[in-house]
């Protein structure tokens, strides 16, 4: 199983753990609520998943620009 990290608005690549990596970045989870996870996560067919998140870039825009936040996506 692999996990990839990818910014859920523009998309961009941020890592990606192997098995023996993935024990130690899971411990997280249970510092989140159910509803979040299941926005976050993608399961692939091959078993392994997707983790969106956001970068700093990303970040960085929503804070200049707060109604941004109500759009799904905000990058063209």
């Amino acid at each position: 199983m692999v996990i990839y990290y990818g910014c859920r608005h523009c998309g961009k690549e941020l890592g990606v753990l192997n098995h023996t990596e993935i024990d130690l970045s899971l411990r997280f989870l249970d510092l989140i609520e159910e509803q979040d996870i299941s926005e976050m996560i993608v399961f692939e067919k091959d078993g392994d998943f997707r983790l969106e998140v956001i970068c700093e870039h990303c970040q960085q825009v929503l804070e200049e620009h707060p109604d941004y936040h109500e759009l799904d996506h905000f990058l063209q």
